[in-house]
């Protein structure tokens, strides 16, 4: 694995660029074109300029590609579904991007990308929840199946409780156990180091 130190990282990327590598290995020409499907895919999707729905990932997955995530995003079906309904997140949190790629490697076709994001409760209200202006900062794994250059599936791996409770989207009763105490949850590398 090829390793690139974290205080190298930019904080932030602009929606045209990709956000940085921290580990990849390296990979064959077919891999290295998967990966950079996925991080279209997901460029695309984490832009709150560019992710007008479903329509605006199209035309990076088959038609019947699927997606799985049931306790995240329920309901969804498709990476264009995903798409849709990550675009109403980012009408509330409409300063999310990803910071940058914790782990990229591709093998058989297909692609993992886990990755750090952020935003903050900035834009519209989220359900009856009115923007508080709280930052989140969280990791993820998004897991593409690629087929013939098109996304075939998406599947989400996805812990939201530490977004939502950042964000102010989810109570919590104050506790000792780091899992379920506002300011570990709000600040976890910090916490992490602590315990």
């Amino acid at each position: 694995m090829t390793q690139i130190a974290r205080d190298e990282q930019p904080d932030a990327m602009s929606s045209s660029d990709q956000p940085p590598t921290v580990m990849g290995t390296s990979q064959t020409a077919d891999e290295e074109k998967n990966i950079a499907l996925c991080k279209e895919y997901m460029r695309i999707a984490y832009s709150p300029t560019h992710n007008t729905g479903g329509d605006s990932v199209s035309h990076l997955c088959h038609p019947d590609a699927w997606f799985w995530a049931p306790s995240t995003f329920p309901g969804c079906e498709t990476p264009m579904d995903y798409a849709e309904s990550h675009s109403h997140v980012m009408a509330s949190v409409s300063d999310l991007h990803i910071i940058h790629f914790d782990q990229v490697f591709a093998k058989d076709g297909h692609v993992l990308l886990r990755y750090t994001a952020e935003g903050s409760f900035c834009g519209k209200p989220y359900g009856n929840l009115q923007p508080n202006d709280n930052h989140a900062r969280w990791s993820a794994a998004a897991i593409f199946e690629v087929e013939e250059g098109k996304i075939r599936s998406f599947t989400k791996d996805w812990d939201q409780k530490v977004m939502q409770i950042q964000l102010g989207w989810a109570p919590v009763n104050e506790s000792e156990d780091p899992r379920w105490n506002v300011k570990a949850l709000r600040n976890p590398e910090e916490a992490r180091r602590k315990t």
